[in-house]
């Protein structure tokens, strides 16, 4: 049965591919945008033009709406949850909202892959005095922002959530964060990738199966928090050796010894186990089955 559907976001990246899949199932899809990016999907959906971080706009937007599911791309602080919470809450018949494979990063490293028990969200403090939506501070207080809002959704209790804390996306030349591509551009320059540890492996989702494991999870009856990410987890070292074979060209790499490290390069694991997913009935790839794929979208010379 079509179901109504909102995507807050969804014009960029697997938020787009989320979006192509709900219009392709027969959904009616509302995108919720500032409405600088534009969208491939014509008159296939309904457009809301608001600042998601403006309740009022977001109020005066959904006012008297109810949606079966909707699908938060853009949360990303206790305050951008309060919000969806005191809009949506009574509204909606199941909340997803996308978290991330970071929110491991606020606990003690260890070896083994992170389940979602692992982080106890209802402990977590929460501060809304936080200039959360300050952009001099967005990536410093991304990690914190996310577990802060999952952390809010779960205790607000108003209404079904679910958190999917995804693996690290990777995908072609949508992927706008460019750090697969960082990986191709230094074996395409002959240059050496300097890393950590070869053996600080994390996970990895291909666009396309995160976009595909968000709509299987809002079709589900489980709530709470949920990892999703291929089998097979990678370290740097490793992921810049598989562009090397990928593109028939050296591989060079050289220990860390000062500067910035290279994205996914880690000093301890950082891994998701995906059982709970599993035990729910998913069926996850293997990064063995999309990787060379996904390096090759990003090289010139194969394009």
């Amino acid at each position: 049965m079509p179901k109504n559907i909102l995507v807050i976001g969804g014009t960029r990246f697997f938020g787009k591919l989320l979006v192509q899949r709900l219009v392709r199932a027969g959904h009616h899809v509302t995108i919720a945008t500032r409405g600088y990016a534009p969208d491939p999907f014509g008159e296939r959906i309904t457009r809301v033009r608001v600042d998601r971080r403006n309740e009022h706009a977001m109020r005066a937007a959904f006012a008297g709406v109810k949606f079966d599911i909707v699908y938060d791309q853009m949360c990303y602080s206790p305050l951008d949850a309060a919000i969806s919470s005191r809009v949506f809450g009574g509204n909606v018949g199941r909340y997803v909202m996308t978290s991330t494979i970071d929110v491991y990063r606020a606990l003690e490293p260890q070896s083994q892959a992170f389940d979602e028990e692992s982080l106890h969200v209802d402990a977590q403090p929460i501060d809304t005095a936080y200039p959360w939506h300050d952009p001099a501070r967005a990536i410093d207080s991304y990690v914190a922002g996310k577990v802060q809002a999952e952390a809010y959704l779960y205790r607000a209790g108003s209404m079904p959530v679910v958190t999917v804390r995804l693996g690290h996306v990777l995908g072609g030349p949508d992927d706008f964060t460019g750090r697969l591509a960082h990986y191709v551009d230094l074996v395409r320059q002959g240059a050496a990738l300097q890393y950590t540890s070869a053996k600080a492996r994390t996970s990895f989702l291909e666009a396309r199966e995160a976009a595909d494991f968000l709509v299987w999870a809002g079709a589900q009856a489980f709530t709470g928090p949920v990892n999703a990410a291929a089998d097979g987890a990678l370290s740097a070292y490793e992921l810049h050796g598989r562009v090397g074979a990928a593109l028939n060209a050296p591989a060079r790499m050289r220990k860390l010894t000062a500067g910035t490290p290279s994205p996914f390069d880690l000093v301890t694991p950082l891994m998701l186990d995906t059982g709970r997913a599993k035990e729910l009935g998913y069926r996850f790839s293997d990064t063995d089955d999309w990787i060379d794929s996904a390096i090759r979208q990003h090289d010139l010379a194969y394009v």
